[in-house]
Order: C-alpha cells, then sequence, then structure tokens
C-alpha cells in the first residue's frame, strides 16, 4: 500500500487531506508540525510527503532541506501546500528539491491529480534503480554464496543448507548424510597438464555429482580440490552406501584433458546424523576424519565409526612427543643396501628414517612425517637427517670401505624451501663429503607442483654436483617432456611395479618400457622392493642398472650396514630367469 505522510499545523486542513487520502486507499500518517514531520519521516519513509510552507519553528523548506540531506528519505517526492500570499516563496522550495506545489485551496481533484503525477512519475524514475539494485543484489548473493568456477554452493551457503536438512531431519526422525570428498594429487594435474585442464576436470567433476544425486540434496565445493555432499530422505545406511558407490563407479571414469585420458582418485568420509553427530560442526569434522582415513587406507571411502576417535588422541598425542625427538635423540637413521645388478656389490644406500619411541617402540616414518610437515617440524628434522647420512657415508668413505653413494628421500616441503641448495652445500661442506656421493630422491607430486621453480632449484642443485633421482616413479603425473627438461640422473621404479613383475605382463612392460626409456635418456635405473632371485634376473636381463630390496638385505643400523661393507657382501645369482 502507498504511503503519504501529511504534514500541516492546521488541524482541519489536515484532517480533511486525511479522510481523502484514506478513501482513495493511501495509508496515510501525519505530523502537526515540521520537527514532528521529519521524524515521521525518518521512521516511516513514506512513497510521498504533503507538507505546509508556513509552521513555527520548523517552516516546510526546512523539513525539506533536512530530508533532502538524508540519504534514507532524500529520494521521496516532496508536494509543497501552499496560500495564495506565499507565491513568492515557490522558487526557494524548488530550488530545495520540491517536486510539486498546490495553492489553497484546492479542490478534491486537485489533490489527487498531483498525488497520481508524482507516484508515476517517481516510479519511472526509480524503477530503473530498483531492477538494477535487485539484480546487483542477486550478483552479489551468487559472488557471496556460490563457488565461481563450478556455480556450486560454497561453504557459506553449504552450512545454512546442513543446519535446515538437520532441523527438518530432526523434526520427522530422518537421517542425514554428510559426505567429505578429497581428489589425489590435484596440484600435479595442474603442473603437467595447465590449471585451464584442473578447472575443467573440476566443473566436470561438478556436473557428473549433480547428475548423481536427488534435487533436494546439496552438492558443494568448499576447497580446491573439496567437495562436500548433504544427502537427505534416504532410509538407511545401505541407501546411503549405494549412492556413495555410484559416485565412486562415475567420478573413477576417465577424464578427457587436453586431448589426454587420465584417471583420478580420490577419497570419501561419511558420516550420518544422528549416529555421528548432531550438529553441523560435528558432523563435518566427522566426515573430514573418515575421508582422511579413507585416504590413508586407499579404499575410496569409509564411514565414521566412533574407533575413529581414537586415531585423533593418537595424533595428538604424536604431535606433543614428536617435538621432543629430536631433542631427545629418539630418531634413528637405518640404510637399505643398493646393489648392482650386474657385479653384485654394494654401491650404495638409501638412509630411511625411523623413530625409537622409548615406549611406543619403532615408529615408521609413514606414521609420523606428515604430522611433522603440519606442525612445522620438517625442517629441523630434514636438516638432521641429511647431516646425519652425510656424516656416516663420510665416515665410511674415510675408512676405504667403499665410496658409496648416499640417498636421502627430500619432501616437498623440503624442497620447495628457498634456502635448500645453500643449506645442502653448506652440510657438504660441513661433513666434507663430496657432492656427487649424495643422491636426493624426490617424488614426482613434489616436484610438478611448480615446474618453472623445480627446473630452477634443479639446475641449481646439479651445479653444485649433487645426483637427483625420481622416486616412485611411475604412480604419479609425471610427463615426459618434464623428464628431458630436468636434470636427472636416475629414476626408482616403484615397488607396486617390481611386486608381479613375473605374473603382470603390464607391470613387466611398464618395467622394461621404464629401463628402455632411461637408458635413451642416459639415466640409470634402481628397482625398489625387489624379494625375489627370479625378480633380480629379470631387471637384470632388462638392463636395470641396480636394485633396493630385501631379496639382498632389509634397512640396517650405521654399524650393521658396516659389516657388509667390511665383508664386501655381493648377491651371488643361482641362476638366470628368461626374458
Amino acid at each position: 500500500m502507498t504511503k503519504i505522510l501529511v504534514i500541516e499545523d492546521d488541524r482541519g486542513i489536515r484532517t480533511i487531506i486525511q479522510k481523502m487520502l484514506q478513501a482513495e486507499g493511501y495509508d496515510v500518517i501525519s505530523a502537526v508540525d515540521g520537527r514532528q514531520g521529519v521524524e515521521q519521516a525518518k521512521e516511516h519513509e513514506p512513497d510521498l510527503i504533503i507538507c505546509d510552507i508556513m509552521m513555527p519553528e520548523c517552516d516546510g523548506h526546512e523539513v525539506l532541506q533536512q530530508l533532502r540531506q538524508n540519504p534514507s528519505t532524500a529520494m521521496i517526492s516532496f508536494i509543497f501546500l501552499s496560500a495564495k500570499s506565499e507565491k513568492n516563496d515557490l522558487r526557494q522550495g524548488m530550488e530545495l528539491g520540491a517536486d510539486d506545489y498546490l495553492t489553497k485551496p484546492f479542490s478534491r481533484a486537485e489533490l489527487l491529480g498531483a498525488i497520481s503525477a508524482r507516484l508515476a512519475k517517481s516510479t519511472n524514475i526509480t524503477q530503473p534503480y530498483i531492477t538494477e539494485m535487485k539484480r546487483a543484489a542477486q550478483s552479489l548473493g551468487q559472488i557471496a554464496y556460490r563457488d565461481p568456477l563450478t556455480n556450486l554452493p560454497n561453504r557459506i551457503l553449504l552450512y545454512t543448507q546442513l543446519q535446515t536438512a538437520l532441523s527438518y531431519a530432526k523434526k520427522h526422525e530422518q537421517i542425514v548424510a554428510v559426505v567429505c570428498l578429497n581428489l589425489d594429487r590435484f596440484k600435479s594435474i595442474n603442473a603437467t597438464l595447465g590449471h585451464a585442464a584442473g578447472d575443467f576436470l573440476l566443473q566436470t567433476m561438478a556436473s557428473r555429482l549433480q547428475s548423481i544425486v536427488e534435487a533436494e540434496d546439496t552438492v558443494a565445493r568448499i576447497g580446491g580440490d573439496e567437495f562436500c555432499l548433504i544427502l537427505v530422505n534416504r532410509a538407511n545406511q545401505a541407501e546411503i552406501e549405494t549412492i556413495t558407490q555410484t559416485v565412486f563407479k562415475v567420478l573413477s571414469e576417465p577424464y578427457e584433458l587436453n586431448e589426454q585420458i587420465i584417471h583420478v582418485r580420490f577419497s570419501m568420509g561419511i558420516a550420518l546424523y544422528p549416529q555421528a553427530g548432531s550438529t553441523l560442526e560435528k558432523l563435518l569434522n566427522q566426515a573430514d576424519m573418515a575421508m582422511r582415513q579413507a585416504k590413508k587406507q586407499a579404499c575410496g571411502f569409509q564411514f565414521y565409526a566412533t574407533e575413529m576417535n581414537s586415531l585423533i588422541a593418537e595424533r595428538e598425542w604424536l604431535e606433543t612427543n614428536l617435538k621432543q625427538a629430536l631433542a631427545h635423540e629418539e630418531l634413528q637413521l637405518l640404510y637399505q643396501p643398493q646393489v648392482n645388478l650386474i657385479t653384485g656389490r654394494i654401491i650404495g644406500a638409501e638412509a630411511l628414517l625411523r623413530w625409537n619411541h622409548p615406549e611406543q617402540g619403532v615408529l615408521a616414518p609413514t606414521k609420523f612425517l606428515p604430522i611433522a610437515e603440519e606442525n612445522d617440524l620438517m625442517a629441523p628434522i630434514g636438516d638432521w637427517i641429511l647431516r646425519t647420512a652425510c656424516t656416516q657415508a663420510k665416515a665410511w668413505q674415510s675408512a676405504n670401505l667403499m665410496p658409496i653413494r648416499i640417498a636421502v628421500n627430500l619432501s616437498p616441503y623440503q624442497f620447495k624451501q628457498p634456502t635448500l641448495v645453500e643449506d645442502i652445500a653448506q652440510i657438504l661442506s660441513e661433513t666434507g663429503i663430496s657432492a656427487n656421493s649424495l643422491v636426493l630422491e624426490l617424488t614426482e607430486a613434489g616436484i610438478m607442483e611448480d615446474i618453472d621453480t623445480t627446473t630452477t632449484t634443479l639446475n641449481a642443485l646439479q651445479a653444485i654436483g649433487v645426483m637427483i633421482s625420481i622416486d616412485d616413479f611411475g604412480t604419479g603425473y609425471f610427463s615426459l617432456g618434464c623428464l628431458k627438461r630436468f636434470s636427472i640422473d636416475a629414476l626408482k621404479i616403484d615397488h607396486s611395479f617390481i611386486k608381479n613383475i613375473l605374473t603382470d605382463p603390464q607391470d613387466a612392460a611398464i618395467a622394461k618400457a621404464i629401463v628402455a626409456m632411461a637408458q635413451s635418456l642416459q639415466m640409470k635405473v634402481i628397482a625398489e622392493g625387489v624379494e625375489t632371485e627370479d625378480q633380480y634376473n629379470l631387471l637384470r636381463q632388462s638392463g636395470c642398472h641396480a636394485s633396493q630390496g630385501y631379496l639382498f638385505s632389509p634397512p640396517l643400523p650405521a654399524e650393521e650396514f658396516e659389516k657388509l661393507l667390511h665383508q664386501d657382501k655381493r648377491f651371488q645369482s643361482k641362476q638366470l630367469t628368461s626374458l
């Protein structure tokens, strides 16, 4: 309803105007003087104001001036009421911004005509602005609540929709499933195929997810490579598991990026209301915890279980104790021999980290290194590993045991440190080991995040004489172009290909292809996880340079490894396996 404010100190005129307008269906409010009129206008923000000019204390001109200076009332249509003797004052009113005036006495038709004209003109003037403001508000809403790349709800809108879903589920005693989904090694895809390809992958995944779920479900993108689903109106956990399997199947289908067919890996965690929690924060945390557990176990997806709480407690314990491990000298390096496949002699060793905890015993690095990276402990631990391994290798060389090379794993975190080259040069100088006796082992994922920076760092390391090896080769997104571009000395075939090399023709073909490719690029190849003599012989006949695995020796403490060097232990093959 159109609202009109009448400001008139003459009670009789004010009452007549008010009754006329109410009879026409207008919502009318009134004020007995100028000051009250200004207050009413600010409080009610009417569509139009009819105001007498001559009033005590605060006249109509002052009313208009105050309203025009206030942003909330500046655009209100304003009609002056003027006596015939006041016509000389009309110019002042129009200059202040009045829209029209009526001369007393006026007829009913004159009043209604003036009001109708001003309201129509106001509508014509303000409507485009109102439309544009609505459009701008919608645009701002899109930005505030939607992911710009996929147009999916973002984290803010997800929270709102999850809260709504939980309220409904509580009222109707239904279950709600919160699914957290994380894409593995997404940075490597960006690095190898480009950010445009990475964006297209995310858009395609978003489209596939939307095609699977129901209209009342929610699919949101809550991070760079993270999605979240809210599944409602499902009868039980079995039904949730069925749709989760469908999601896994559909997202696992190949993607075409830059005319290349790729498969992606991802992990999902599911938390159910009310079993896993009753608040959105708890459900999201539980789903995220289940997702991390699925990623750790490489099992695709995992439902939250209360047993996972013990994992949180264990993690907190590890964080607390790991900070003291270096100071308490609880960290230890073991050394696994690398054997030349032709001579059977030890030519190097890989330094492998262990944590000898006084209560928990020996802990593998996979258990605590991820926590070290999250708590800024990789820098001191990495420095200790490099310094300890180089010191040990120099001691063996000084004892004239053998001129072996020492291989040290470098985490992606260490590789990205700006002072890496300077730090390694300083360690080489302080320990006295020659640069070409140190081999830095890098993962494919670790060096593919930023190709330009990787090229610069590898060239700088090569300049000081350090050897570079790619660990777990064949398991990532490494491109042949980058292999040619980077300064790399050796490739290590991942143990997953070696394990079934005798029974799986594809694994055998991959291993042979890696060897042939490396030889053509003047690189050496080391096979990890060699456990049988038949594997050893097949790799030897394929042209592989060296092997590492339990066939020859498990990782050993420094003193036990030194005994092998004193004995000049060699591997003697009983027979060669035919290709």
